[in-house]
């Protein structure tokens, strides 16, 4: 079982995701185990005082150390066994699908959800195991980052997708963008279904899909197939799918400057 206990100022927002879709069902299956904590409910006064204005001045407030590391204490003791705290921030090491294995070897998570113009830094330095982050942007808290983090671990655990191939073959899974879906009708507004996804012929779908799937990477993310390693018949999809797209387009391909490679 995975276990998150999410340190948050607002955990009606953590209550909502957990009672939501594939994170409920895990959660009903035994599959991950997700709690929260209220740095309020740890605070020195009765008002539940969390914020304070920074030293030496400046903008905003800053939650204070003392409620945050007993919550963070608080939220060790609900499991036996070490856990892990990692502080949502966008100074921290950016979440990608191939990082996602650092995190889940760890039995406990502690997401510490920041808030206002951020943590005292001590907690960090006395507290804190990593710092990770969504992305080059700034979020109004940590709450996001931290749900994003418990819904792509919890889709890699075993028995919480409905077919276990869904997570195997959505996009960065072998390291490529997915490919395009299409359900019925056959026809919407003149756009039709690739006639190969109704041909029934197995081995002519998976190569369409891989096509596209090198393809749509290529145009898209041309950075992730310079991590990829490519079979000979990849090669060969990649080319045609590049001569016919240049074929239909009325401007010089950008890509292929981008890319370089074959």
């Amino acid at each position: 079982m995975q276990r998150f206990t999410c340190i948050t100022l607002f955990p009606h927002l953590l209550k909502s995701f957990r009672d939501t879709g594939i994170v409920r069902r895990a959660q009903d299956a035994g599959l991950i185990d997700l709690r929260w904590l209220n740095p309020r409910d740890y605070a020195d006064d009765s008002r539940g005082t969390v914020d304070d204005a920074p030293y030496g001045g400046g903008p905003g407030m800053v939650m204070m150390a003392r409620p945050l590391r007993r919550a963070i204490a608080g939220a060790r003791a609900l499991h036996d066994g070490p856990a892990h705290v990692v502080y949502l921030s966008p100074q921290g090491t950016q979440l990608t699908e191939a990082r996602l294995p650092q995190l889940a070897r760890h039995g406990h998570l502690v997401l510490l959800c920041g808030r206002y113009e951020g943590i005292d830094e001590r907690v960090i330095d006395a507290d804190v195991d990593e710092e990770w982050s969504l992305g080059d942007f700034v979020l109004t808290g940590g709450e996001i980052p931290a749900m994003a983090i418990i819904d792509a671990l919890t889709r890699r655990r075993e028995g919480a997708l409905g077919d276990e191939r869904s997570a195997a073959e959505d996009s960065f899974a072998n390291g490529l963008l997915d490919h395009p879906h299409f359900t019925r009708p056959e026809v919407i507004d003149g756009m039709a279904v690739p006639p190969v996804l109704l041909s029934g012929n197995h081995a002519a779908i998976a190569r369409w899909r891989r096509q596209q799937a090198l393809g749509r990477t290529w145009q898209r993310r041309p950075d992730l197939l310079r991590e990829v390693e490519l079979s000979p018949a990849d090669v060969a999809l990649l080319d045609s799918y590049r001569a016919d797209h240049e074929k239909n387009s009325h401007e010089p391909d950008s890509q292929a400057k981008i890319d370089g490679s074959k």
